[in-house]
């Protein structure tokens, strides 16, 4: 009987042994690397986004230079509340390279917003208002009813030109409001829930 002895032709090398196994390895990393990428776009686009406050508007609640998690689904589910803070495409900005404003919603579809002695009134009440410490500084204004589908916002800065708001471009329809903002994720030191 004849023994079968292997031949060194038909057995891989340890060096292309080693070349496939780093070639594999590499190639898997990148795939998952891919993939990564592709499910973090979705999400950016379809479920959060993460954004950065420019100014001073909304101080003292929100800070420049503080990063904001936006919850971009929410507004699907329910429309926004007197009170959240929003990202809107700022009314100014050209669509080919919009600009975006972050606001508090004040008032939501029939309410009547009027100012009157630098104080704030939403149907006729005194909008009691923890989150800012200032009154509203540049003269009276209104009586407006917001209309159907809109929503009137202000910054939480009430000071004269602080605050780009729906005084100056009126009330803002549901659909420019990209999302909510949840919290502050940066700096870490004042990470907090809004």
């Amino acid at each position: 009987m004849d023994a079968l002895t292997p031949s060194s032709d038909l057995l891989p090398s340890p060096e292309t042994s080693k070349q496939a196994g780093r070639s594999a390895y590499i190639r898997d990393w990148l795939v998952t690397l891919l993939i990564a990428m592709v499910v973090l776009l979705l999400l950016n686009l379809f479920v959060f986004n993460l954004s950065t406050v420019r100014g001073h508007s909304m101080q003292p609640t929100l800070m420049e230079s503080q990063h904001l998690f936006v919850n971009k689904l929410v507004y699907n589910f329910h429309d926004p509340g007197r009170g959240d803070i929003v990202i809107l495409r700022d009314p100014d900005s050209q669509s080919s390279s919009p600009r975006f404003l972050v606001k508090r919603v004040i008032g939501i579809p029939g309410d009547v917003i009027r100012i009157e002695h630098n104080h704030l009134y939403v149907n006729g009440e005194l909008l009691n208002e923890p989150y800012t410490n200032s009154d509203v500084e540049d003269g009276d204004y209104g009586p407006f009813t917001v209309e159907p589908e809109h929503f009137f916002v202000m910054g939480d800065n009430r000071h004269t030109a602080a605050s780009k708001d729906s005084r100056y471009f009126g009330s803002v329809k549901s659909e420019d409001l990209l999302g909510r903002a949840e919290f502050i994720f940066w700096p870490i030191s004042e990470w907090k829930w809004l």
